[in-house]
């Protein structure tokens, strides 16, 4: 067992694949985060946009 654990140790093959998958992680935690910050401002922008345009007379 402790010369499977030795060998395990030493196989390197799944970290570039574990450090991508982090990364990936990592950039959806601040995309959300940035969407959930923005959305509530960008929302109220196109409403006030919205109700601009609304108040425009047409002839």
């Amino acid at each position: 067992m402790l010369k499977f654990m030795k060998v395990l140790s030493l196989d390197n093959r799944g970290v570039s694949a574990l450090e991508y998958a982090i990364l990936a992680g990592i950039l959806i935690v601040v995309i959300v985060g940035g969407v959930t910050a923005l959305g509530v401002d960008v929302t109220a922008l196109f409403e006030k946009a919205g109700a601009a345009l609304g108040r425009q007379s047409t002839p």
